[in-house]
């Protein structure tokens, strides 16, 4: 299951599942494209491994990967919780 993390003021969607019984946790991020459709990317947390990268420019990959190193700590946090929603009900 995939959880809403953030959406950003263009539209991108970063979601984010469950952690895994490996303790890995898979980020999904898409961004509506006119032209193409979509953008997307995975990154596999909390080794940062990214992959499945279609059609960000090299600056906004450069962004989406300072947003998730910021941020990882509290996906981490939150994929034990069931996303930010149930964390913040708990």
């Amino acid at each position: 299951m995939m959880y809403p993390f953030m959406t950003l003021n263009d539209d991108t969607e970063i979601t984010h599942s469950e952690m895994k019984s490996d303790g890995s946790v898979k980020i999904y991020i898409e961004t509506p494209d006119i032209k193409d459709g979509f953008h997307n990317a995975v990154c596999w947390l909390p080794k940062f491994k990214w992959e499945n990268i279609n059609g960000y420019s090299v600056s906004e990959m450069e962004y989406l990967k300072k947003l998730i190193k910021t941020n990882a700590h509290v996906i981490m946090e939150f994929s034990q919780d069931g996303g930010v929603l149930c964390a913040a009900n708990s």
